[in-house]
């Protein structure tokens, strides 16, 4: 790689500069200027700027100290003209970069609330095992919680005195013949969870078991398995419990912003990681009373059908709720939009101007989130046109020159950025920070300083860390930010620099104050 020539640049998604994107010292487009080599018709600019620095101010086109072409400024605003701070392509390059664009539609805004979930069981399915009498356990059947059971099937044999007294009981009745004593001695034997199958035994053979067994009521798997054989079981203990599972409930998280959407009834869509390309439909099945005071969420049981089994208790799920339509708004595509840590902005297509297209990014506040679409609360007005494909590229040389600034603070007021000469004493890829020597910055009145700066998050890329390391001894023109007190580097270009007579008085470690 020649060091040299290296440059490093990161504007918003995009991350471009355009000696390295194209490769020869014109670009491929201007914010607010035309490719046409007949400009005649233009009106005249009154000056030309500095993409990355407005005052940095020339009376004729030429470069800016990091290498970018200089932007004209017209006396005028007029639509169309040059510097109505929009972006204008040929409509070979739109075609080349596959630019579509989309109008800005009034639409129902049935809203999709995105969760996440924990399935259970349905309780309304589960049932617990107690015994009617003390007894010991003879032999367990089912061995291990979770272990499959199957309606009828053995679950384990009781020894219990009591028992066998109720049978004694119920033999000694037949004997007698008396069918009133013999219907009350076997309503004993059912109260007792005697199984019908085991009465009619009993009654045809007249032969008292010491030990008998009990069958499950239910098919589903153990879970809650509380004893073993040999233990001494009394009436109330839980001894299993059985739960099914061909239907299941999640415990989704719903934010208190959103529960007043949320009703029963509703649709609800599920998808696990363990198999993304299957999606299970179900329904809200109830809304619990209570907001979780430390998280601040409502809890929403879901209802699913699961006849494979395949979910399992304790899984996580994404839910996706699909609301009613409450009311219509403003939409565009999800894929107009450009979303920050801080603003929020699409691309509007302005249409041909001149035989060009014209482009500009635009600040806008979103709303509802659809399952396709979003709300525009404010930036935009029905009909207007945003793109939905290549509006990275676009906002990226857009934002260069328009009254829309991307490094912002909340409040929306421009950062203070700056523009230096400078050495690179040492790169901590680890740490995303950069020791440097930089030169005077004139418009802040500011002397050589050597000091720290973060990395951008949008230089965080490999191919911009790879060369970053290749940098250390090497001199540079740089582009930095100030934000919430700390200094962040966002373009950087190496440079061959024979005089740094302006900085070889700067001190080893001095602190710079703002």
């Amino acid at each position: 790689m020649n060091i040299k020539s290296l440059t490093l640049g990161a504007l918003g998604g995009a991350a471009i500069t355009t000696a390295v994107l194209y490769g020869f010292s014109g670009t491929l487009f201007h914010a607010g200027s035309t490719m046409d080599a007949d400009s005649s018709a233009e009106p005249q600019p009154l000056y030309w700027v500095a993409p990355m620095d407005s005052n940095y101010r020339r009376d004729k086109p030429g470069k800016s100290p990091m290498g970018m072409d200089l932007v004209p400024v017209y006396a005028n605003a007029e639509e169309g003209s040059a510097n109505d701070n929009s972006l204008r392509i040929s409509p070979a390059v739109v075609q080349n970069l596959g630019v579509v664009s989309e109008p800005a539609q009034v639409r129902s805004l049935s809203e999709v609330i995105r969760t996440v979930g924990i399935v259970q069981y349905d309780e309304n399915k589960m049932i617990h095992i107690h015994p009617r009498v003390e007894g010991w356990i003879e032999k367990l059947h089912v061995k291990a919680a979770g272990d499959p059971v199957k309606a009828g099937q053995p679950l384990y044999e009781l020894y219990s005195p009591e028992l066998v007294n109720a049978q004694q009981e119920f033999v000694a009745e037949l004997a007698r013949g008396q069918q009133g004593l013999i219907a009350a001695a076997r309503e004993r034997l059912s109260a007792l969870q005697i199984s019908d199958r085991f009465i009619r035994q009993l009654e045809r053979q007249r032969q008292v078991m010491q030990s008998i067994t009990f069958y499950a009521p239910q098919s589903g798997v153990v879970d809650n398995l509380n004893i073993r054989e040999g233990f001494y079981v009394q009436p109330g203990a839980t001894m299993m419990s059985i739960s099914a599972l061909d239907q299941v409930w999640v415990e989704a998280e719903i934010f208190e912003r959103q529960a007043s959407r949320v009703k029963v009834g509703q649709s609800v869509s599920m998808t696990m990681d363990f198999l993304p390309s299957r999606q299970w439909q179900g329904q809200v099945d109830y809304i619990y009373p209570t907001l979780d005071g430390q998280n601040r969420t409502l809890r929403a049981r879901l209802k699913f059908a699961n006849p494979d089994l395949t979910l399992k208790p304790n899984m996580y799920a994404q839910v996706s709720i699909q609301t009613d339509a409450g009311r219509s708004g403003l939409t565009v595509p999800k894929s107009a939009l450009i979303r920050g840590p801080e603003q929020n902005r699409v691309v509007l297509d302005l249409g041909q101007h001149n035989g060009h297209g014209r482009f500009k990014s635009v600040a806008v506040d979103v709303g509802v989130f659809t399952q396709d679409h979003v709300e525009i609360t404010s930036g935009l007005v029905a009909d207007d046109r945003v793109v939905t494909r290549a509006q990275f590229l676009l906002d990226s040389e857009s934002s260069k020159s328009s009254d829309f600034v991307r490094m912002t603070d909340a409040h929306g007021i421009p950062a203070q950025q700056a523009s230096a000469m400078a050495t690179v004493n040492h790169f901590d890829r680890s740490q995303g920070r950069l020791n440097i020597s930089r030169g005077p910055i004139e418009k802040w009145n500011r002397g050589p300083a050597t000091l720290d700066f973060r990395l951008a998050p949008v230089m965080n890329t490999k191919s911009t860390l790879d060369g970053l390391q290749q940098l250390t001894g090497k001199h540079v023109m740089f582009s930095f930010y100030i934000e919430n007190g700390e200094f962040y580097v966002y373009e950087l270009e190496a440079h061959d620099m024979a005089d740094m007579s302006d900085m070889s008085d700067t001190p080893a470690a001095t602190h710079e104050g703002h």
